[in-house]
């Protein structure tokens, strides 16, 4: 049976997909997860009736999210996902031959579990490769309790008006800093600019007082229903400034192939934000 499924970025914004087909529902004593297949996106899950990822548009998202913030870095070894077990931000770093290790601190086990059975076109074996290593629990915990140390952490999260608000605040990017190497980067997802541009600009000052250097960036992501902002945020590292000649550099030497959104005639473009949004946000650069 088919219905219209239904997104509320807002009290007062509702935008869906009609000809929807739940697939599933996940029982899980962290959220509710479901399954849903779509003509317009293909298949999609969602947690707590947020919409997380598409087969259909996911490239969009999870390219934006990694690629600009490791090819910043000159090379990266290690990289942290924090949420992301669906394996799509996985998926994508795996493509830098430098990589070598990728943990996913995922709450969720089921998940997991979830992207294992039914999202094989996003993470594509990612969650079963060898470099990666998939921990299940608190992402805050693995934070404070790891010793190891990271080139590159994407917060591949759900927004920060969820449980996960607390990795969303200044004193978590303190201990996050912690575990970051020199060159470290963060890369993270901060919402739509139609829905949410209060919270943005709030989490950009968050960022800003605590990192030298964060960089917006933006794409349109179907799914979401908007464009969608994300930011780059590092002490050392200034992702807007690549040239084209850098990243074409970059992604031969790593051997990255296989990109539908992301490349470097993109790259400029994604951190050209419009006058308005910047006055909005309160961005200067």
């Amino acid at each position: 049976m088919s219905t219209t499924l239904l997104f509320h970025p807002t009290p007062h914004a509702t935008y869906g997909f009609p000809n929807a087909r739940r697939l599933a529902h996940v029982p899980s004593p962290h959220q509710q997860i479901e399954v849903w297949e779509t003509p317009q996106l293909g298949r999609l899950f969602t947690l707590d009736g947020r919409p997380m990822t598409s087969v259909g548009d996911e490239y969009v998202y999870h390219e934006c999210m990694t690629h600009p913030a490791a090819l910043a870095h000159p090379s990266p070894k290690k990289a942290l996902v924090l949420g992301g077990g669906d394996g799509g931000a996985a998926r994508q770093l795996l493509k830098h031959a430098c990589l070598e290790r990728i943990v996913i601190a995922e709450l969720d086990d089921e998940v997991v579990g979830m992207a294992r059975r039914y999202l094989d076109d996003v993470h594509q074996g990612a969650l079963d490769d060898p470099r990666v290593e998939v921990v299940i629990g608190d992402a805050a915990h693995f934070v404070e309790s790891t010793v190891e140390h990271f080139d590159l952490v994407v917060f591949d999260l759900t927004p920060p008006d969820s449980p996960a608000a607390g990795l969303y605040t200044r004193a978590f990017y303190a201990r996050l800093k912690r575990i970051l190497t020199p060159c470290g980067a963060i890369s993270m997802h901060l919402g739509s600019p139609v829905f949410h541009a209060t919270r943005i600009a709030a989490l950009l000052d968050d960022l800003r007082a605590s990192f030298a250097v964060v960089d917006p960036l933006s794409a349109h992501v179907p799914l979401y229903g908007s464009q969608w902002l994300m930011a780059i945020a590092s002490d050392t590292l200034d992702a807007a400034a690549l040239f084209a000649h850098d990243i074409d550099e970059r992604l031969a030497a790593r051997r990255v192939h296989g990109l539908r959104y992301y490349d470097a005639r993109l790259h400029a473009s994604l951190f050209a934000l419009p006058r308005a949004l910047r006055d909005t946000l309160g961005i200067r650069r």
